[in-house]
């Protein structure tokens, strides 16, 4: 997935259009293919919160996986549980140690 239509993605969550919410910070997104649309393209479950923060967990094509299996809603809420709590220092080291990646924001410096 193309960091420009992960943006996109976060934007239009920011703007109130978000495709699922799974609840306990969990909302589900359609990411187009590059050169197609999103209903033939890829579902990505995200951690957020409005306006502080948005996580993407992972990223499948619908025609790969139908949905988001209940066991691994579990796993996400849990997460979405520590994730959308870690200061900012926190998220620093995760980007800093690989274990993170940062997508910039284009319109930031």
């Amino acid at each position: 997935m193309a960091d420009s239509a992960l943006r996109e993605a976060v934007r239009r969550a920011e703007g109130g259009l978000i495709d699922a919410d799974l609840g306990g910070g969990v909302i589900k997104q359609r990411v187009a293919r590059p050169g197609k649309g999103k209903s033939g393209g890829y579902r990505t479950p995200i951690l957020f919160r409005q306006g502080e923060r948005a996580i993407f967990a992972f990223g499948f094509a619908k025609s790969a996986q139908a949905n988001i299996s209940k066991a691994d809603l579990a796993l996400l809420k849990a997460a979405a549980a520590e994730a959308l709590g870690w200061k900012d220092e926190e998220l620093d080291l995760l980007v800093a140690s690989g274990a993170l990646v940062e997508i910039e924001d284009e319109r930031e410096g």
